[in-house]
């Protein structure tokens, strides 16, 4: 098992799990979405935000409202353990790790629906991006901080001790480049 300290990363098992599991998770994605579809009528695309979700909740809590906003946030929604995992990072600000997998999940939201504009009767909707990156946030804020304190706990403290040269048992001095002091 690597060590586990500031900088450091995770195990490269874990790794190497969440990059293939993440690989797997985003290629089912794009067989789901960019498929073709045969349909006599496709409606205008939506780029006016909260258009759809309004119309949905307007027309009532029906099988297909809850079926249309719910997939929408549940098909990206494993990407907010998955990318994490796939970084392997256990040290990170709850806050930094929170706004990059979301802002990551928001982008590829955004390149499935850009990508969308090209397939036969599919058609880009901007709160399908709004969606898919909610999706990825609150599954990140359910799961990702809780795993990361159990995994922390599991290896013992972190970042404890500073790091010795291996067969002198000495530590690197910090200021050695730093200008501070003449070597001549």
């Amino acid at each position: 098992m690597q060590p586990h300290g500031p900088g450091t990363t995770a195990a490269p098992r874990m790794r190497v799990t969440g990059l293939l599991l993440l690989v797997a998770h985003l290629l089912t994605v794009a067989w789901l979405t960019l498929r073709p579809r045969t349909v006599p009528w496709v409606p205008a695309a939506n780029l006016e935000p909260l258009a759809t979700i309004r119309a949905e909740l307007a027309r009532g809590w029906s099988w297909e409202a809850v079926q249309h906003l719910g997939g929408s946030v549940l098909l990206l929604a494993p990407l907010g353990v998955l990318l994490p995992l796939s970084a392997g990072r256990l040290n990170v600000s709850p806050l930094v790790s929170l706004t990059r997998t979301a802002f990551a999940g928001a982008m590829i939201a955004l390149a499935i629906e850009l990508l969308q504009s090209g397939v036969p009767g599919r058609v880009p909707d901007i709160d399908s991006v709004l969606l898919g990156a909610l999706g990825v946030a609150v599954v990140h804020l359910a799961v990702v901080p809780g795993a990361r304190r159990r995994l922390r706990r599991r290896y013992g403290p972190l970042g404890g001790t500073t790091p010795t040269i291996p067969r002198v048992g000495l530590a690197p001095k910090a200021d050695a480049l730093s200008g501070g002091r003449t070597y001549l």
